[in-house]
């Protein structure tokens, strides 16, 4: 099948898959928006921006190819007998609002505990990109995040917490410059235990 007419594979709350336009169809998009911000899109320097725009698309939406069950399918079981907690923090992720199509960049820090075994350390950090290479808001880039530990791990537990800096208002709107937006969800024994909790926070803050 052409790369161009292929269909997106669907999100998790899609019904089916939708028909997506061609490259050209796209490039023309962008044309129709450069003419409409009050530009000339045929002048020399804008030429090849339809196409440089797309290919960036593929860079930024690229989890929409993704799938978080293959990611972490694989998981080692001989641990020595480790049962604490296995936190990955500061994993850099930029994403998109879904409301304004403009980035908001920031840090993943993920914690869960062992059940049934453990999985490699890179895989979480591409497990956040899964879901940030996609149109997002914050709140639902957190809970998909740990809903696919829960689903594909089943861990005793599970903590996630993304910190960002959304440009839809820094760029734009009030533009509350350097302002940081902090979402978090326990599961398992983390909702359960606030001693839990605070050894999370804990070893964040580290």
């Amino acid at each position: 099948m052409d790369a161009r007419t292929k269909t997106f594979a669907p999100v998790a709350s899609s019904t089916a898959p939708f028909p997506r336009p061609t490259r050209e169809e796209a490039e023309a998009a962008v044309r129709t928006l450069i003419a409409w911000a009050g530009d000339d899109p045929t002048r020399e320097g804008l030429l090849e921006t339809p196409g440089r725009v797309t290919r960036a698309y593929g860079e930024f939406f690229a989890g929409y190819e993704q799938d978080a069950r293959s990611i972490l399918s694989k998981t080692f079981k001989e641990v020595g007998g480790y049962d604490d907690i296995v936190l990955v923090k500061d994993i850099p992720f930029s994403s998109h609002c879904e409301h304004h199509m403009v980035p908001f960049v920031g840090r993943a820090h993920i914690a869960y505990l062992p059940h049934y075994g453990v999985v490699g350390l890179s895989k979480l950090a591409r497990l956040v990109d899964v879901f940030a290479l996609r149109l997002q808001t914050q709140e639902n880039l957190t809970a998909q995040i740990i809903d696919a530990i829960n689903e594909n791990l089943g861990p005793r537990g599970a903590a996630v917490m993304l910190e960002a800096e959304h440009m839809c208002m820094s760029m734009r709107g009030v533009r509350a410059h350097g302002a940081s937006t902090v979402t978090h969800r326990f599961t398992g024994v983390f909702a359960e235990d606030r001693v839990e909790q605070d050894r999370f926070f804990a070893m964040i803050k580290r």
